[in-house]
């Protein structure tokens, strides 16, 4: 009898053990497009009112879980959602979903110029906000139905990934030419059977193929990737934008929709072709952690904007935002928050000792602006677009603290 008891203990324990040794996850889908015209679109010249659509906009959301954590990420077709909708979306996830971590949530923009304005700075002009707040709202419950959906749909899953460079010959830095992260960090979860779940891409460029040449929403470039990879596998294809400040674009290619679509079906192609000799995620494990930053504000447009209700934020002489350090697996991940020089990119993954893919996500929890080097504040140094670049950042401190926050947050 005891050593049928002991036997029994002896599975129980090595199940469990098994059970914490495997990822779950699922992921979900939804579209955020336009729904009337009263709205314009952001990027590029103010006053640009949305006509009609060209490709969805989506926000897409993966979870992935293990017998202890799970970590959330959602992604948005758009200019660059500001951290007050971040909270929104957690406080709803806290009431509705409490089994989901909500402060484990991490949000990204892709940064399209043929998004809706969220921002509310590309209005009909400056003394008009351009934020449709009905349309607002639909982005954010649109992003909790998703993160709902992908927690229910978790299975038992696989991680394989892969990295490598690209864009050559089309992605350039404007500002600072031999300043450039052409990383590209890709994983794939897939399902007991092989079938892709969801596919996640980190890679640094403006999705500005378009740029203001459209009246009509667009996912841009990134639209491209989403129909090569949806079409080739399925399953929720998610592009994480990375350090694409002092101006890091598409250069000398025509504004057109088929422009749009062929150089996102080339990164598309590109990831395909790297996982399929992809590694083997080899960890189990997930850790998360973040912290709460204050900036200093150097800018005072932005209180300004603020306080005329342009900006739905609140700035004073300060602004209040997050920035997160985490591991899935082999996999590591760092936030900027805002549209951040290569330079942040390099130096935050300096502070990686993972073995697999180094995403650093631009435009992530926040989107304050470029975030530059303190060299673009001096006129002396004659930066190309530095006069541009420096009137639409929070100030010359902030790159600073991002760096010091994550080399902190790298610690845990």
């Amino acid at each position: 009898m005891k050593k049928g008891i002991t036997l029994l203990a002896f599975i129980l324990m090595n199940t469990s053990f098994i059970f914490a040794q495997v990822f779950w996850a699922g992921a979900a889908k939804r579209t955020i497009n336009p729904e009337s015209d009263s709205l314009y679109l952001a990027g590029g010249k103010p006053n640009r009112p949305f006509i009609d659509v060209h490709d969805n906009l989506y926000v897409k959301a993966v979870t992935i879980a293990n017998a202890e954590n799970n970590i959330t990420i959602i992604s948005f077709d758009c200019i660059g959602l500001l951290y007050p909708q971040l909270e929104a979306i957690r406080s709803k996830i806290r009431q509705e979903v409490p089994s989901i971590n909500a402060g484990h949530i991490v949000m990204s923009s892709t940064h399209t110029h043929a998004g809706p304005d969220v921002v509310g700075i590309w209005g009909k002009d400056l003394a008009h906000s351009g934020v449709n707040e009905k349309h607002m709202q639909l982005i954010v419950d649109r992003a909790v139905e998703a993160i709902k959906e992908a927690a229910q749909q978790k299975t038992r899953t696989t991680i394989s990934y892969a990295e490598g460079k690209f864009g050559e010959d089309w992605v350039k830095n404007i500002s600072e030419p031999n300043e450039i992260d052409r990383s590209v960090g890709a994983f794939r979860i897939s399902d007991s059977n092989g079938k892709n779940i969801a596919t996640l891409t980190n890679f640094a460029c403006h999705p500005t193929i378009m740029d203001d040449a459209t009246t009509a929403a667009s996912a841009d470039y990134v639209w491209g990737y989403y129909h090569y990879l949806d079409s080739i596998q399925g399953g929720v294809n998610m592009f994480l934008q990375g350090a694409i400040g002092g101006w890091i674009q598409p250069e000398d290619i025509a504004s057109s929709f088929d422009n749009a679509k062929y150089y996102g079906t080339s990164l598309g192609k590109y990831v395909y072709g790297i996982l399929k000799t992809g590694k083997k995620n080899s960890s189990p494990s997930i850790s998360f952690t973040s912290a709460i930053v204050i900036f200093p504000l150097a800018n005072p447009g932005f209180e300004m904007l603020s306080k005329a209700g342009i900006i739905k934020r609140e700035f004073g002489k300060t602004v209040e935002s997050e920035i997160a350090f985490f591991k899935i697996g082999d996999i590591s991940f760092a936030t900027h928050p805002g549209e951040t020089v290569p330079a942040m990119s390099h130096e935050t993954k300096k502070l990686m000792t993972n073995k697999g893919p180094k995403f650093v996500l631009g435009l992530s929890q926040d989107a304050l602006g470029y975030i530059i080097k303190p060299s673009f504040f001096d006129p002396k140094n004659n930066i190309p677009h530095s006069e541009y670049l420096t009137g639409m950042s929070v100030g010359p401190a902030t790159m600073g603290i991002i760096l010091d926050t994550l080399k902190e947050l790298s610690k845990n």
